[in-house]
C-alpha cells in the first residue's frame, strides 16, 4: 500500500536502477562558445573528447538528447564526430544578465548502452549597444544653484556583462557642467552632473548637453542621450525613498494586476516641487513585459505571466522624481517563488522491447528518466500544503489525503488517522480530527494568525489487513492572515479623557515640524501596511500630515491671523480589505510663552484653587482627629484621678516596703546619708504597689537631706496611668 505519490518515486528509483546498469564512460566533457555563432559551426570534436570510434557513430545511433524541454541548440556529425551549432544562440535571451551561462545535454549512444553529459558555457559577445531609457533627459536647475551643486541623470543600460557592459561616461565640453562617474554597491554607476560655474537665467534659460555611454568591447560600442536643461527657480529637495533596496517575494503564476510591491518616496519641497511620479530607470525587457509601473502611486503590479522555471529573480531601477526634475533612484528585487505547477515527466531514454529469455540477471533493458521541472519539495516524496485563514469557524475543512491499497476486501480497506504529537506545547488532537473513512481534515478550534503562524502534522494510513500496514505523509497547515486588528495609535493618547497639548511657535515657517502620530497594528502585511489622514482640523490649510509617516508638519508661514487653539482629528487607516482605522486628537497651541494662553491661566487657577480646598479639608479632619483624641484622654485621665489617690497613698500600703532599698527613711522624716539616689517612680494602673527605676548616684560623701518639693506634691496629686515622676529619697547604707 502506497499513497499516490509513491508511484513517482518508484519509477525514480527504477530510473536510479537502470542508470547505475548502464555503461558511462568516465568523465564529462565541457566546452566554451561565443553567442550568435551560424548554424553549423563546430563547437569541438565530441567524438575524440570522449574517446570513441567516429565509424561506429551510425550504428550506435549516436544522438543528442537536451535536458528538460529547452530548443535543441547543438546536434552530432555521425561522419566526423564534430558538435555543430543547430540553432542560433542568443546569450542574453537565453540567460539575461547571469554572469554564467550553461546549456546542458546528454550524448546517447546504444549497443552497448552509454551516456555522457556535456555542458556548454556561452560565452558573452558585444553584440549589445549601450542605451539610455529616454532619448531625452529633461532637467530644472535654480538659478541660484551653487559651485559644486550635483544633479543625477540615469545611467545607461547594455544588455551584454563584464567589460561587454558600459565602462565609460563622458559629455561634450561646456562651460557649466563637469560629469562625476561613481561606483553604487549593488555594482552599477552614479551619474552626476557638477554644476561648474552659476547658471544665470537672464543670459540662458535652456541649453542642451550629450551624454555618451561607451562599452569595454572590441571594436567598442556606444550610446547617448540629449540632456536639456530649463534654469528655473530654486528647489533644493530631491525626493527621498523610504528604502534603499526594496526586495519582495512573488508566487509564480500571480494573477494579472497583482500588487507586487508599492515604492515611496517623499519630497519636502511644496507644491510641485514636492510632488513624486515613478519610472522605471533600468529595467530589462523581459521584466518590463511582466510588470507595470503606476508613476503616481508608485505600484508596481504583474501584467504577464511569471514563471519561476524560466527566471528565478528580475532586479530593476526606480527613479522618483518631483516637478522640478530633482531625483534618485531605489533598487526593485523581486524574487520569484516555486509553485507546484509541472507534472511529472516520464522519459524513456532507452528501451529493447525483445527480452531473451535466457537472459543473464543484471543485463540492462531499458533507461527511464523521470523529471519535475519545480524546485526542492514541489519536484519530490507527496507533501501536503493546506492553507487556513484565521477567525475560521470550528469543524471547518481544511484538506483531505488520499491513499490507495491494491491488495482486496479488508486487506485494501484503508482507515486514517492522525500521529500524536505536540503543537505548540499542545495535544495535535486539540488542533485538527481526520475522518478515518474520508482521510478529511478538519479544524478543531479557531486560529489566529498573531499566534501560530503554520505548524506541521502526520496521517497514518493503515489497512484492516493481519498484519496491518502502514504509511504516513505529513501534512502543512498554513495559517492566513486576515485584516482583524484595527491599528492601535501609541501616540497621542487616543482615550477620550487625555488632554494632550503641543506648543508651536509663532515663528514656525513653512515645513516645520510640530508633532508626529505613532501607530502599529498587529496584523501581517498589506493588512499592517498604515496610512495617516487628517479628517478634521480648526484650519484646514494650515497642517498636513505625512501619508505614511505620520509626521505633522506646517503647510505655509503661522501668520498672526491664524486662530491660537489649533484643534485636529487624526485618522489611521491599514490597508486591508475592508480596512479598520482609528482615530486620535492633537490640540495645538501658537504661542511662545503659556502666559499668553489665558485658558491655561483659568486652568492653572482653578487647580492652584482645587488643590488648596483638598488641603484645607485634610487640615480640618486632622485637627478633628486630634481633638476627639486629646478630649478621650481628657476624660480617660479625670477618671482615673478620682481612683488613683487611694491607692497610691494609702498608709502602708502605698509604698511596701519590699520594693526600697535596706534602712529606707521616710519621706517627711529627717537625717543624713552617705549617698543620695535618684529614682524614677512608675505607676501602674489597676494596681496597689508602686516600682522605682535606680536612676544614677551624686556625689558621695555629701550628706543631703531629701526635700519634697512643691512641684512634686503637684506631680503626684495629678498623677495618672501611664505617666512618671522624679523623687529624691534619703537611703543610709549603713
Amino acid at each position: 500500500m502506497n499513497f499516490r505519490c509513491i508511484g513517482v518515486a518508484g519509477e525514480m528509483f527504477v530510473l536510479l536502477f537502470f542508470v547505475l546498469m548502464a555503461h558511462t564512460a568516465d568523465g564529462d566533457v565541457s566546452y566554451s562558445f561565443p553567442e550568435e555563432m551560424k548554424r553549423g559551426s563546430v563547437i569541438g570534436n565530441i567524438a575524440n573528447d570522449f574517446g570513441l570510434d567516429v565509424n561506429k557513430l551510425s550504428s550506435r545511433k549516436a544522438r543528442i538528447d537536451t535536458l528538460g524541454n529547452r530548443k535543441r541548440y547543438c546536434d552530432i556529425n555521425l561522419n566526423t564526430g564534430e558538435l555543430t551549432v543547430a540553432e542560433l544562440i542568443d546569450r542574453e535571451g537565453l540567460c539575461n544578465e547571469r554572469i554564467s551561462c550553461p546549456l546542458n545535454f546528454e550524448l546517447v549512444l546504444e549497443n552497448p548502452l552509454e551516456i555522457h553529459r556535456v555542458t556548454i558555457q556561452i560565452q558573452d559577445i558585444n553584440d549589445n549597444t549601450p542605451a539610455f531609457p529616454k532619448d531625452i533627459i529633461k532637467l530644472e536647475i535654480s538659478e541660484i544653484s551653487v559651485k559644486g551643486a550635483r544633479f543625477r541623470v540615469t545611467e545607461a543600460h547594455d544588455a551584454d556583462i563584464g567589460n561587454n557592459g558600459v565602462q565609460i561616461y563622458s559629455i561634450e565640453r561646456n562651460e557649466h557642467f563637469i560629469l562625476s562617474v561613481s561606483a553604487k554597491v549593488d555594482g552599477g554607476k552614479t551619474i552626476e552632473l557638477v554644476l561648474d560655474k552659476e547658471l544665470d537665467r537672464e543670459k540662458q534659460k535652456e541649453l542642451t548637453l550629450i551624454l555618451t555611454a561607451v562599452d569595454g568591447g572590441t571594436p567598442p560600442r556606444s550610446g547617448t542621450v540629449a540632456i536639456h536643461i530649463t534654469v528655473l527657480d530654486a528647489n533644493d529637495n530631491a525626493p527621498v525613498f523610504s528604502q534603499a533596496v526594496y526586495k519582495v517575494s512573488l508566487p509564480e503564476n500571480s494573477p494579472v494586476d497583482t500588487i507586487v510591491v508599492t515604492v515611496s518616496a517623499t519630497d519636502a519641497d511644496e507644491g510641485q516641487n514636492g510632488e513624486v511620479t515613478y519610472e522605471f530607470s533600468r529595467i530589462s525587457r523581459t521584466a518590463k513585459e511582466l510588470f507595470d509601473l503606476n508613476e503616481n502611486s508608485g505600484e508596481i503590479k504583474v501584467k504577464g505571466p511569471t514563471d519561476f522555471e524560466e527566471e528565478v529573480k528580475y532586479e530593476m531601477i526606480i527613479e522618483g522624481k518631483d516637478g522640478s526634475g530633482l531625483s534618485s533612484d531605489t533598487k526593485i528585487i523581486i524574487e520569484i517563488t516555486d509553485v507546484n505547477d509541472n507534472d511529472p515527466i516520464i522519459v524513456i531514454k532507452s528501451l529493447n522491447n525483445n527480452v531473451p529469455e535466457n537472459v543473464l540477471p543484471g543485463t540492462e533493458v531499458g533507461i527511464i528518466n523521470v523529471q519535475d521541472r519545480d524546485s526542492e519539495q514541489n519536484g519530490q516524496e507527496q507533501n501536503y500544503r493546506a492553507h487556513l485563514q484565521e477567525n475560521n469557524k470550528p469543524g471547518s475543512s481544511i484538506c483531505s489525503v488520499s491513499a490507495t491499497d491494491p491488495d482486496w476486501r479488508q486487506n485494501g480497506t484503508v482507515v486514517y488517522s492522525l500521529l500524536s504529537s505536540d503543537v505548540n506545547g499542545a495535544s495535535v488532537s486539540s488542533f485538527l480530527s481526520i475522518n478515518g473513512d474520508t482521510g478529511v481534515i478538519h479544524a478543531v478550534r479557531s486560529f489566529d494568525y498573531e499566534q501560530l503562524k503554520s505548524f506541521k502534522v502526520l496521517v497514518l494510513a493503515r489497512d484492516n489487513g493481519s498484519p496491518p500496514l502502514s504509511s504516513n505523509v505529513t501534512v502543512s497547515v498554513f495559517i492566513t492572515d486576515e485584516n482583524d486588528n484595527s491599528p492601535q495609535i501609541l501616540y497621542p493618547s487616543p482615550e477620550g479623557n487625555s488632554f494632550m497639548t503641543e506648543m508651536v511657535p509663532k515663528a514656525a515657517q513653512a515645513r516645520s515640524l510640530v508633532s508626529k502620530v505613532i501607530a502599529v497594528d498587529a496584523d501581517y502585511g498589506q493588512n499592517a501596511w498604515l496610512s495617516y489622514h487628517i479628517i478634521k482640523a480648526t484650519d484646514p490649510g494650515l497642517f498636513t500630515i505625512g501619508v505614511h509617516s505620520g509626521e505633522i508638519r506646517t503647510q505655509r508661514d503661522i501668520s498672526e491671523s491664524d486662530s491660537m487653539k489649533q484643534n485636529l482629528i487624526v485618522s489611521v487607516r491599514d490597508n486591508g480589505q475592508p480596512s479598520l482605522s482609528a482615530t486620535c486628537a492633537l490640540y495645538l497651541l501658537i504661542s511662545d510663552n503659556l502666559a499668553e494662553v489665558p485658558e491655561l491661566k483659568d486652568m492653572s487657577r482653578d487647580e492652584s484653587s482645587s488643590k488648596l480646598t483638598f488641603y484645607l479639608i485634610i487640615a480640618l479632619v486632622s485637627v478633628s482627629t486630634f481633638f476627639l483624641t486629646f478630649i478621650v484622654i481628657i476624660l480617660a485621665v479625670r477618671f482615673c484621678r478620682r481612683r488613683k489617690p487611694r491607692l497610691l497613698f494609702d498608709g502602708a500600703v502605698a509604698i511596701p516596703s519590699a520594693y526600697l532599698p535596706p534602712n529606707y527613711a521616710e519621706v517627711e522624716g529627717a537625717g543624713t546619708l552617705r549617698s543620695t539616689y535618684n529614682y524614677d517612680a512608675y505607676l501602674t494602673t489597676g494596681s496597689r504597689t508602686s516600682d522605682f527605676k535606680f536612676i544614677r548616684s551624686y556625689n558621695e560623701g555629701t550628706d543631703l537631706t531629701l526635700k519634697k518639693t512643691q512641684s512634686a506634691v503637684d506631680d503626684l496629686e495629678g498623677l495618672g496611668a501611664a505617666m512618671s515622676d522624679s523623687f529624691q529619697f534619703v537611703y543610709n547604707e549603713n
